[in-house]
């Protein structure tokens, strides 16, 4: 009895049927909607401090801008928002760079101010792993990170 359940079992292996778990649909990263007060301040910013390349968007209807972010993620502004708020440092959008020297010059040529994780103003703070990090806001005052990970 033995040799037949191994015989079925080396059966079942070698036709690929053998346990073979459903794989899990795959979950990924669409976009992120980014509710803002002035689309054309806001597309400048994404597109000339942030560096993101635009995107076709569907509406055409003078309110969005898309943005890739990644192969298949996007950022989309949406204007309409009827004033800025007050975010939290916690809740913010991270884009990693090769340098962030060399994107601190890109700030400070531009005259926005940037502060590292605990809040001293035009420093940088390096992490327990190694990688860099600032913090700073965007026309609407959503908090931007910008690290060097290289992950």
């Amino acid at each position: 009895m033995k040799r037949f359940l191994f015989l079925c079992y080396c059966l079942l292996l070698s036709s690929g049927m053998a346990l073979a778990q459903v794989p899990k649909p795959s979950v990924q990263l669409n976009h992120i909607a980014v509710y803002v007060v002035d689309l054309k301040i806001s597309t400048h910013f994404y597109q000339n401090i942030i560096g993101l390349d635009t995107i076709p968007e569907p509406f055409h209807d003078g309110k969005h801008t898309w943005f890739s972010v990644g192969p298949k993620s996007h950022l989309h502004l949406i204007e309409g928002a009827e004033s800025k708020l007050v975010h939290n440092k916690n809740t913010h959008l991270c884009f990693s760079v090769a340098s962030v020297d060399s994107f601190t010059a890109i700030l400070k040529k531009n005259k926005i101010e940037y502060e590292d994780w605990p809040g001293n103003k035009m420093k940088v703070t390096t992490r327990v792993d190694g990688v860099k990090q600032i913090y700073f806001k965007d026309p609407d005052g959503y908090w931007i990170e910008i690290n060097d990970a290289k992950e």
